[in-house]
């Protein structure tokens, strides 16, 4: 079973954090899916927090492991329609059309796009409990 990422899941998987890391561990071999618009955004927080040789490399590497998708014209269209209707940054709205087009499931723990109502994918938290 493959699944799509967000940037907020790969963030989090490339800092260790937990369940991201074990969950996303999991499933790297399938190569999940992620949209390049969401890479990018991962790619300047990287370069923004840690300089951007790490982030050249990181990238490097996450397109060995991702299967990664460059939207077209009707991918953005739906993500206009989305964002339009939706308060929520536009680097989401692309996760979740790229999840929604796959019918597959998004990993994420960013709460813009968990507490979304009627989203049109699945989405699996990977924030920690904070029982």
């Amino acid at each position: 079973m493959s699944v799509c990422l967000d940037s907020w899941a790969v963030l989090a998987w490339l800092d260790g954090e937990e369940p991201a890391q074990s969950r996303i561990d999991a499933l790297i071999g399938e190569r999940p899916i992620m949209s390049w618009v969401n890479l990018v955004e991962v790619h300047y927080c990287l370069a923004r927090d840690h300089g951007s040789d790490t982030a050249d490399e990181t990238l490097r590497d996450l397109r060995s492991t991702l299967s990664l998708e460059l939207p077209g014209t009707a991918r953005m269209l739906e993500v206009a329609r989305l964002k339009a209707k939706a308060t929520i940054a536009l680097a989401d709205c692309f996760a979740i059309m790229t999840a929604s087009a796959h019918d597959l499931t998004l990993l994420t723990g960013d709460p813009e796009i968990i507490d979304l109502e009627d989203r049109p994918c699945q989405v699996e938290d990977l924030r920690p409990d904070t029982d």
